[in-house]
Order: C-alpha cells, then sequence, then structure tokens
C-alpha cells in the first residue's frame, strides 16, 4: 500500500479518517474506451469508501487492444414511441408534429401532454 509503512499501521490511520478498503479478487480488470481496450493483466483491486464516495484503486500490467467500431456509438433512448404520438393525435385531435412537440414539452408524459394540448384548444 504505501511503501516502509506497516500495512496495520496504515488501515488503523485509514479507519480513523473514515476510509473503508475492500480488496477485491480480480483476474483481469478491461476499461473499454472508444477504439481501445485496456486489459490489466494480474491485478490488484481495491474498493475504497470514503465520504460517501468509492473509489477503485487498480494496479497491475496493463496492455492496450485496439478494438474495431461496426456501429455508431450508442443513441439516448426516445423519451416516447410512435404508439404514444398516435395516442396524443387521437385523444387531442392534434397532428403528428404538434403530438410530438407536446410529448417533447412534457418530458414524455402523455397524459401531461394531451392535458396541454386540449387546454391550448380551449
Amino acid at each position: 500500500m504505501f511503501p516502509g509503512m506497516d500495512p496495520r499501521a496504515v488501515k488503523q490511520a485509514m479507519r480513523k479518517l473514515g476510509m473503508q478498503q475492500e480488496d477485491i479478487q480480480a483476474s483481469e480488470v478491461v476499461i473499454k474506451t472508444l477504439g481501445k481496450d485496456i486489459v490489466i493483466l494480474n491485478p490488484q483491486v481495491a474498493k475504497v469508501k470514503m465520504m460517501g464516495q468509492v473509489s477503485w484503486q487498480i494496479t497491475g500490467e496493463a496492455d492496450e487492444r485496439p478494438v474495431l467500431v461496426t456501429h455508431t456509438p450508442h443513441k439516448p433512448a426516445e423519451k416516447f414511441t410512435q404508439e404514444d404520438v398516435d395516442m396524443v393525435m387521437q385523444q387531442a385531435n392534434v397532428n403528428a408534429d404538434a403530438a410530438r412537440e407536446a410529448l417533447e414539452a412534457s418530458d414524455g408524459d402523455i397524459a401531461q401532454a394531451i392535458m396541454n394540448l386540449k387546454s391550448e384548444q380551449g
């Protein structure tokens, strides 16, 4: 952990500071990045909790492996579906563009979108 220091003294000092450390048994750790994987072989992994935060300490032999990207990066899921648009169109008697705008404004909440459109119709 700390060269030249007694491991028991280090653990005791960490406990006084409110830190908890847990050693994790792992055979390898993979960090996936765009275009490459970083593989840590023969890792020593520690999970450290301090002040409500969790951090990970990893040491070992690093090996970088290129990865061919065959798809586009993950696109965030839509907040609503075409079925939702159809429902709003039918219930509020509006076109698809108005239904989509209302759903976007209501963050995908169908009932809120319908109520907003109906209140606009007065």
